[in-house]
């Protein structure tokens, strides 16, 4: 990495306090694999954003939104799976199609593998974010076929249920199904909020309830939460804000109430963050050490970074660095953003996450080397 690009690389972190290393290479880190999911040059929509993965008994399966432009009706849920070293074609598995003469996109795919019952996709369909309701759809082999997709249903406290906004569930010791998720308000007339909610399944997504929201919108404008999990039962959620840092929240008592909305170390340019407890007890989080002030400003680097205690946070690896000249257009200029992130069977952590919303990248870390 160039002398200027470290530079501006210490000035992002002088932001938030905190050392960065730079980019990170293939073998330095435990940085095991970093892969395309599919070839850029044979993609098979012009745009492609918002990835979740998973682990399935017959291997991993990735999602995304896909089509012309974010907000295009054509947008819909595109899956492949991962066999034998090997990601498959990718396919279209559902879209937003309402009748022969409307159709809406689709938003936000989240997967979620139950200990018991079959593999869960969740996406969202609307004109907008603002308009977006949730929908389910399941598979019985791991990602190959799935069910008629279903409308999530309303809430009285909520209106439209949207199961996880972005980020994974996490199922409770009772076998609920605890999903972080979040709404936002009239964000086009100035007096937009975001607030965070949890909806609660204990019955594999028939029904469900809500907690929520936790905030007002006010101090915090806060959406896509991640949870993380302690040892005595704690529970701890990092959000995207408009505040320029990584929001958090604590609960005490099993995710039923929670604390109020304040900020981590991290720097956040209002773009989406993920998070997971490792096995062996320490979070991690994939993240944008940036703002839209900062040298490298926005979804122009990517990075990740552990805490033992999600309060101190250690930045340990830089996986992405905006090097090239800014194109002539300059559109999605060095976007990599929206990661997912999870902790496999074998230990190995998974990270998936939007290639200037051109490919999906796929990165393996083995977290005995951070």
């Amino acid at each position: 990495m160039g002398a200027v690009h470290f530079a501006a690389v210490c000035n992002a972190a002088s932001h938030a306090g905190l050392e960065f290393p730079p980019l990170t290479q293939l073998g330095q880190n435990g940085l095991m694999l970093a892969e395309q999911i599919f070839p850029i040059e044979n993609k098979p929509t012009k745009e492609c954003h918002a990835s979740t993965i998973v682990e399935t008994p017959t291997g991993l399966v990735a999602a995304w939104f896909a089509g012309t432009r974010e907000r295009d009706p054509d947008v819909g849920i595109w899956v492949a799976r991962k066999t034998e070293g090997k990601w498959s074609e990718p396919v279209e598995v559902v879209n937003g199609v309402q009748s022969m003469n409307l159709r809406y996109p689709c938003w936000n795919p989240v997967l979620f593998q139950p200990k018991e019952g079959p593999l869960m996709l969740y996406y969202k369909v609307g004109p907008h974010p603002r308009e977006w309701w949730g929908m389910l759809t399941t598979s019985d082999d791991g990602g190959e076929t799935w069910s008629w997709p279903t409308k999530m249903g309303e809430h009285a406290t909520l209106g439209h249920l949207l199961g996880p906004v972005k980020n994974k569930p996490i199922q409770l010791a009772d076998g609920s199904i605890f999903s972080p998720t979040s709404t936002e308000v009239d964000v086009e007339t100035g007096d937009g909020y975001w607030m965070v909610h949890f909806e609660i399944s204990k019955d594999l997504g028939k029904t469900w309830d809500v907690i929520g929201p936790i905030n007002d919108g006010i101090e915090f404008d806060a959406i896509q939460p991640s949870i993380l999990t302690y040892e005595n039962g704690d529970m701890q959620i990092l959000c995207r804000t408009k505040q320029e840092v990584v929001g958090q929240s604590w609960s005490k008592d099993g995710g039923r109430s929670w604390s109020s909305m304040t900020a981590t170390q991290l720097p956040n340019p209002n773009s989406g963050t993920d998070a997971v407890t490792l096995k062996d007890g320490r979070q991690l989080i994939v993240y944008n050490h940036t703002t839209r002030k900062t040298e490298i400003p926005s979804r122009q680097m990517l990075n990740v970074a552990l805490s033992d205690d999600g309060e101190n946070w250690d930045p340990v690896l830089t996986l992405e660095l905006e090097s090239n000249p800014r194109p002539a257009d300059g559109r999605h200029w060095g976007e990599y953003s929206y990661p997912a992130v999870i902790q496999a069977a074998d230990e190995k952590v998974h990270i998936t996450y939007t290639y200037n919303r051109e490919g999906v990248k796929h990165v393996v870390l083995d977290p005995k080397k951070l």
